[in-house]
């Protein structure tokens, strides 16, 4: 079941039968399957997760108590105790395909399971029975579960999930989620609501990369200069039109950098086991034009997902693009959020 993006939390007149309110966590999505004897756990696209985290499939099926099937999200924190985080690096680390990496990993950065909806317990399939209900099977069934499987706290006061909103961000989670308690589960029906941080930055342009199809700009690549005037890649903007990816490389043209001999310069971006296969390189432009993008969170030094571009900013020097510009996030422990 997916998630619609609206701009502010919804109140319960927005929907028969009300709103629960709960965090949005910032990990993998994942389906788990406990049949009594075998533990699988699938992404949200139907990839197998489960050879690489092997503490949570001992977990499971130590700690389920009968065959069931919970959606929810796998996430790694990091930090000292009373001033722990998301942290999303760490998590992403986990896909590995070397099994010695795995097992030290799993020892090093282990995860945690946040269960947030029911789908079946026992022979009982649970998606045709409201929200409330499958939530209140959840609870049953998982409520005396010790660590590393948690039941994501909710409410039914929007003020509440306002202020989860600000605050939880400050632990590396994504913003809250609105589930209507009256709707059965609906696979790859956006029948939720989710809010997210959505802020904007003025930031450099430093690339394009040619999109996939091979006719025009697929993406633009941006940066920031931090206090010592270094410039620094911070990520991409994305989704364009057919038309103005073409109109961009005209528009691009004259900040393209050139050799000696004429021919624009390219480079390439960090590879990652994620973009193993993935063309990452793309044409240098000189750093001269602004751009004002909306983005939703930082993780370290770069935009945590890809960024919407919002407008040109010509009367901004690229040189006043900073890190210092972007919100400063409190921050607040996940221990919190997860009592």
């Amino acid at each position: 079941m997916l998630a619609k993006s609206v701009p502010e939390v919804p109140d319960h007149a927005k929907v028969a039968g009300g709103f629960s309110y709960e965090p949005k966590w910032d990990g993998f999505r994942a389906l788990v399957s406990w049949d009594g004897t075998d533990v699988e756990i699938g992404s949200r696209g139907a990839k197998p997760l489960t050879r690489y985290f092997p503490e949570l499939v001992e977990a499971f099926a130590r700690l389920l108590p009968e065959p069931c099937l919970i959606d929810g999200e796998v996430v790694v924190a990091r930090g000292e105790a009373g001033a722990q985080r998301l942290d999303w690096e760490s998590l992403s680390q986990r896909i590995h395909p070397a099994a010695s990496r795995v097992n030290m990993l799993a020892e090093e950065t282990p995860a945690m399971f946040i269960a947030f909806d029911l789908l079946a317990r026992g022979e009982r399939d649970l998606q045709g029975e409201p929200f409330a209900e499958r939530r209140a099977q959840l609870v049953d069934l998982l409520g005396d579960v010790p660590h590393p499987v948690h039941v994501t706290r909710t409410t039914d006061d929007p003020d509440l999930a306002r202020r989860w909103l600000a605050e939880f961000e400050g632990a590396g989670l994504d913003g809250v989620i609105a589930k209507p308690l009256a709707q059965p589960y609906a696979p790859n029906k956006r029948t939720m609501f989710k809010i997210k941080h959505a802020r904007t930055a003025d930031v450099v342009l430093l690339g394009y990369r040619i999109h996939k199809s091979g006719d025009g700009v697929g993406s633009l690549l941006l940066g920031l200069y931090d206090d010592d005037g270094r410039l620094h890649g911070v990520g991409g903007a994305s989704a364009f039109t057919d038309k103005r990816r073409r109109e961009l490389i005209d528009e691009l043209e004259p900040y393209v950098e050139r050799d000696d001999d004429g021919a624009a310069v390219t480079g390439e971006t960090d590879r990652s086991r994620f973009s193993a296969s993935k063309d990452v390189s793309f044409v240098r432009l000189r750093p001269e034009r602004v751009l004002e993008v909306r983005y939703d969170q930082l993780e370290g030094m770069r935009f945590r997902h890809t960024v919407q571009f919002d407008r040109w900013r010509p009367d901004r020097e690229p040189r006043s693009c900073t890190f210092s510009q972007l919100d400063a996030v409190a921050s607040y422990d996940l221990g919190d959020v997860l009592d």
